[in-house]
């Protein structure tokens, strides 16, 4: 039975919420989900996480691995930095 895309977001932001969102926030940062369509959930990055070097690992490593394991729907994880962000990424 194919779940609807609404069931599959829910549980993304499940995810984001309880285990990503705590550690990315203790850096100033914010991840969000997006969209999701044809396998590839769109994540939002903000705070700290737009412009942040790490931001890719963080990305790909943690949330990309995170996701396809855990749902098997995503197949894909794609970022989008948030271009009005006036966070400084970068330790002072």
């Amino acid at each position: 039975m194919l779940r609807s895309n609404e069931e599959v977001m829910a549980d993304i932001n499940k995810i984001l919420d309880e285990y990503v969102q705590p550690s990315v926030n203790m850096h100033g940062g914010s991840v969000s989900l997006q969209s999701f369509e044809d396998g590839i959930a769109t994540i939002f990055m903000t705070g700290a996480c737009s412009g942040c070097a790490m931001s890719s690992q963080t990305l790909h490593m943690g949330i990309e691995n995170m996701l396809t394991y855990y749902i098997k729907e995503v197949t894909a994880v794609k970022g989008v930095e948030d271009p009005n962000s006036t966070v400084n990424p970068y330790y002072q």
